[in-house]
């Protein structure tokens, strides 16, 4: 069974077909998603997917792009997030240069904020970091320590990088960017890793896998990952599901 790290199942992308998409991920393998927020909205509709549909669970949190809303009343209301039945992680949080929506101070300060609520909540992180390596690994090594933890999701950046974050006992995300024929590094990132510390994601409905890149990304398509995931590492992509699964479940759920 296939263990969905991080979705968005709540983005308008779905609002033609969402529950057929849902349904059909369930009959095809998928027996648990985290839907990853981003905003102080999209907290409120990920929390309502939760309630709909058993196997869908939570991460509350704001996005690097989306911080300019909080303020000490929007984070006081996160926080009581964090205890609604079936959050399972503080996310996506960050930095991202990228797109440079919010200064980087601004971003950092809040990122901290975030780092900070989740190990009071005893929750694990989902780290977003675009374009910003060394300062996300400087924030993440600045907040650590024993009770921390998390995922760096959809990683990006370099072999050496990586292991940092394995020092410090962090899972990494692969999705369908390790498809991708120029995708070199993140081979190589991958070929490095231990199987235990990888976990399966989407980021749905974006970044989809070959052979569907450019469209909507979703759940179903995290066969192709794994399949490619299990190519680079030399053993069989039920091995890589079954592995990624018990992954996912030992950081959200403690098991």
């Amino acid at each position: 069974m296939i263990f969905e790290s991080h979705a968005h199942y709540d983005d308008e992308a779905f609002d033609a077909d969402r529950e057929e998409i849902l349904k059909e991920c369930r009959k095809q393998g998928v027996d648990t998603i985290v839907n990853v927020s981003a905003s102080l909205d999209s907290i409120r509709s990920t929390l309502a997917l939760t309630e709909r549909h058993t196997f869908i669970y939570g991460a509350v949190g704001i996005h690097p792009d989306e911080v300019g809303e909080l303020n000490e009343e929007a984070f006081a209301w996160l926080r009581k997030q964090c205890s609604y039945p079936k959050v399972v992680a503080v996310g996506e949080i960050g930095l991202d240069y990228y797109w440079n929506k919010e200064k980087h101070e601004v971003q950092k300060y809040w990122f901290r904020r975030q780092m900070e609520l989740a190990k009071e909540q005893e929750l694990p992180m989902i780290i977003h970091s675009r374009e910003a390596a060394a300062d996300t690994l400087e924030e993440v090594s600045k907040a650590h320590s024993p009770g921390l933890r998390g995922v760096i999701h959809c990683f990006s950046y370099s072999p050496e990088i990586a292991k940092e974050y394995l020092n410090m006992g962090y899972y990494i995300g692969i999705g369908g960017v390790v498809t991708f024929k120029n995708a070199k590094k993140l081979k190589e990132v991958v070929k490095m890793l231990p199987l235990n510390r990888i976990l399966l994601e989407t980021d749905c409905p974006y970044l989809a896998p070959e052979p569907n890149r450019g469209k909507r990304n979703s759940s179903l398509y995290l066969p192709y990952v794994a399949e490619a995931i299990a190519r680079v590492k030399g053993i069989e992509a039920e091995e890589v599901v079954r592995v990624t699964n018990k992954n996912a479940r030992a950081l959200y759920f403690k098991e």
